[in-house]
């Protein structure tokens, strides 16, 4: 009976072989973590796209290891991973060079002509800035001006879905809901843009050099005989169209009806409502294609987000890993016992985690700040105030997106690994004051990947139904008022006025050469 279904999930910190059964039951998991990507210069940050391929399908052959009949059950493959990276691809499907990460901050300088008639409307309409970073932060426009005899060879541009895609199926076919970066992509009709667009003139791309694209759900193909060699997976098994990682979480949270946000505690923070009408929460920055076809997921995101817990647990951490190595117990506990120490507010230790710069909200000047210290403050206050400021952010882009919907949030999902920190879930529930619902499973991404594959082949008959079936939730966080009450004013008087008050510093850092590398 063919009953299981195979997700990959290719984030930015690790690669995940994941087996579901109909229920949303994780039956198995097998993961790689990366240590191993390449930075050149200061901010670039760069990755071996066939690797990433390998690392995929070593987890798989050890998933098989763990229970062989697994082989024999599975219905279908889905692929999900991290959003933004791009990697050239030849027309025998080789990487031309490493896959440039969604993280690198190379920029180019020498930038395609845009029509003088666009960019008056765009200065009209006071986005030029938001267009100009635009073209900028393309990959493609940097292999155009770098390496151009590269950028003319290259048969695909390939996100790393379309990569594992093509590796699975031997297509160069990816997903519409996998979409998200800077191409040419009308994210309004789910569809490369029309050759009158705008993007044609503001990225060096042909439209021959992009992949195929089809909805969420479809069949993008069949494992080939050299993938299943390489994977274990077997030959012929169907490969379906899934969508970026963030907005499988959301599907796999079961985050549909409007009124539930769902928050991302991943290396990117965000907050997503899923929507059916396209909603721009600021002009010119559109919502991605959501897990369900023909829906967008209206997103606001905090680039660096939980990365900075990384970066806390690595540079202050060393007492807690140790000893959770030593007793035998998750470092994340102890972790928590760490926040525990400190009350809400962090007495009066506040951070802004605008870490890394945006276009927008934040703009190219951005830097990340924490202010308020005085004596009484630990390294215990400066962890809370790190999930504190994440979740006052995210409050922020809770605004936002209330106002551009006309509605108002009720409730909100939390999945990514943060979501494992009661911690962390029970700010959230005081910060937004609302109750906050753990899924079942903290691979949300995965299950969402699943849901695609089951929805597509048929073994559920909708998304309504995979979501009844295949999602539920774990445990729900209520709001503490005293702490929402001290939160409400934290957020309003300090927090909220902070990055405008500190905006003026942040510029006089770039002119005297605090910026990102070029």
């Amino acid at each position: 009976m063919k009953d299981l279904l195979l997700s990959i999930d290719l984030g930015t910190q690790s690669v995940r072989a994941l087996v579901f059964d109909l229920q949303g039951q994780l039956l198995g998991r097998q993961q790689q973590v990366f240590t191993d990507y390449q930075r050149e210069h200061p901010g670039w940050m760069t990755h071996d796209g066939e690797a990433f391929w390998l690392a995929a399908a070593s987890c798989c052959q050890r998933l098989w290891a763990e229970q062989p009949q697994w082989r024999q059950r599975l219905a279908g493959v889905s692929v999900t991973t991290q959003r933004g990276s791009l990697v050239p691809m030849d027309a025998d499907g080789r990487c031309l060079a490493p896959a440039i990460i969604w993280l690198d901050q190379r920029r180019a300088d020498q930038l395609p002509r845009i029509a003088p008639w666009w960019r008056a409307a765009f200065a009209l309409a006071g986005v030029a800035g938001t267009i100009d970073g635009f073209q900028r932060a393309a990959p493609v426009n940097w292999w155009a001006q770098h390496e151009p005899a590269l950028h003319q060879r290259t048969h695909k541009f390939m996100l790393l879905s379309g990569l594992l895609n093509q590796r699975l199926s031997g297509r160069f076919a990816d997903s519409i809901g996998s979409q998200v970066a800077y191409l040419p992509f009308d994210y309004k009709r789910h569809t490369w843009a029309p050759g009158s667009d705008w993007k044609w003139q503001a990225l060096a791309v042909r439209p021959e050099q992009l992949p195929e694209l089809l909805p969420v759900g479809s069949t993008l193909g069949q494992v080939t005989p050299a993938a299943a060699a390489a994977s274990g997976i077997p030959a012929g098994t169907p490969v379906l169209a899934a969508a970026a990682d963030k907005a499988c979480e959301i599907l796999g949270s079961g985050a549909l009806a409007p009124e539930v946000g769902a928050l991302s505690y991943g290396t990117t923070a965000t907050i997503n409502l899923t929507s059916p009408r396209y909603l721009e929460h600021t002009a010119f920055v559109p919502p991605y294609p959501a897990a369900v076809p023909g829906h967008y997921s209206v997103e606001v995101q905090i680039t660096r987000g939980f990365w900075l817990v990384s970066w806390f647990k690595e540079q202050f951490g060393h007492p807690e890993r140790a000893a959770a190595e030593s007793l035998g117990v998750a470092p994340e506990a102890l972790f928590d016992e760490l926040v525990a120490q400190v009350p809400p507010g962090s007495l009066g230790l506040t951070l802004q985690p605008t870490w890394s710069p945006g276009i927008r909200e934040p703009g190219p000047e951005a830097r990340g700040a924490i202010i308020g210290f005085s004596e009484q403050h630990t390294r215990a206050h400066l962890y809370r105030a790190i999930l504190e400021g994440l979740a006052y952010a995210l409050r922020g882009g809770r605004e936002r997106l209330e106002r551009r919907a006309g509605l108002t949030l009720k409730e909100l999902r939390v999945s990514g690994g943060g979501s494992q920190s009661n911690a962390a879930m029970q700010l959230t529930a005081d910060v937004f004051r609302l109750p906050v619902a753990r899924p079942h499973t903290h691979e949300t991404s995965g299950l969402g990947a699943a849901m695609d594959a089951a929805v597509g082949l048929g073994l559920h008959a909708d998304f309504p139904t995979a979501v009844r079936e295949m999602t539920r939730v774990a445990r729900w966080f209520e709001p503490n008022p005293a702490a929402a009450d001290l939160y409400d004013q934290t957020y309003g008087s300090i927090y909220r006025p902070m990055y405008g008050r500190l905006k003026p510093l942040y510029r006089q850092m770039l002119r005297i050469g605090g910026g990102p590398a070029g």
